[in-house]
């Protein structure tokens, strides 16, 4: 699919990835269950403070799981955020020069005007089809909304 074929999708659009997502979440579900069922039926010579020691090390578990099921990329009027596992970043239209995907990387790179280049890794390149038509339609309102050079 040709990136100049998309037109922009309408705008507010969130791009989140679907496999990871679901398997973040699901992973983060089973280790929670297995940590309370493992803290009630645990041997005897563990006392309360061990048992919820073993809860609160499946929940961290599953806050980080979260941090990577969580990440997407959010295009609105104003600008682009770019939600990632542990940072957010904000820009705003003018900001956004490129985004590039190459085959086999695990996300696509967002270029901005301070030169600084970050992964969008709410655009999952395991994803193929999605993930190109995703990169698409970003590119699409980036050359609609922003500052960036058109391609002939």
């Amino acid at each position: 699919m040709s990136e100049s074929a998309v037109p922009p999708p309408p705008l507010p659009v969130t791009w989140r990835p679907r496999v990871p997502r679901m398997v973040a979440y699901g992973f983060a579900a089973l280790v929670v269950a297995g940590a309370v069922i493992m803290a009630i039926f645990i041997a005897e010579p563990f006392k309360l403070p061990d048992r919820i020691a073993i809860v609160a090390f499946g929940g961290a578990v599953a806050y980080v799981l979260h941090l990577l099921g969580r990440v997407r990329v959010h295009a609105d009027e104003h600008g682009v955020t770019l939600v990632n596992a542990v940072r957010t970043h904000r820009y705003s239209w003018p900001e956004v020069l490129e985004v590039s995907m190459t085959p086999g990387e695990p996300w696509p790179r967002v270029d901005f005007s301070d030169g600084s280049t970050i992964g969008a890794m709410g655009i999952q390149g395991s994803e193929k089809a999605r993930a190109a038509q995703a990169v698409a339609e970003l590119t699409a309102l980036i050359h609609e909304r922003g500052e960036a050079p058109e391609r002939s």
